[in-house]
């Protein structure tokens, strides 16, 4: 039983590695080399969250020292961020940070496309928006589609 008691008790430091860093950095190395980048925004977002976890623990490290749980907790929010059945990092982007940082802008629901084309142009940056409007006005945006499938094989290639 004493084996038991001593996984029990250090289970955050044994799973901690894994879930935390190894398998997250495996991850984003696979969203490097993969076409999309709804998974880039995964990662990105995961390891901005993790480095604001990691600066705020090591700022209150005396006050979280005395919090006999505080390890359990962050490796459950750690895993509800990784685990890709939550995709808890995406939710967080979407839900919250993404209304407060505004690099490519927003895309009014008001405007002629659809949702899945204002996807599209809002990860992108205000140059790239403007430059895709004028393609779309000129060729339409079935000819946008052709061109991001054309890159999407391209890259298939490679």
């Amino acid at each position: 039983m004493g084996i038991l008691a001593v996984i029990a008790k250090r289970l955050d430091a044994l799973l901690g590695p894994g879930v935390m860093l190894l398998y997250p950095l495996y991850a984003s190395l696979r969203a490097i080399e993969s076409p999309s980048t709804l998974d880039d925004q995964q990662w990105l977002t995961y390891w901005i969250i993790y480095s604001f976890i990691t600066l705020f623990e090591l700022s209150c490290y005396k006050v979280l020292a005395w919090l006999p749980f505080w390890a359990y907790m962050k490796l459950l929010f750690c895993m509800w961020l990784v685990l890709p059945m939550f995709h808890g990092a995406a939710y967080i982007y979407e839900k919250h940070i993404r209304r407060y940082v505004k690099i490519g802008g927003y895309v009014s629901p008001s405007s002629n496309y659809t949702a899945d084309q204002r996807k599209v142009l809002q990860m992108m940056s205000l140059d790239a928006r403007k430059s895709v409007s004028q393609y779309v006005e000129k060729h339409g945006w079935e000819a946008v589609e052709r061109a991001i499938k054309a890159a999407e094989k391209e890259t298939k290639k490679r």
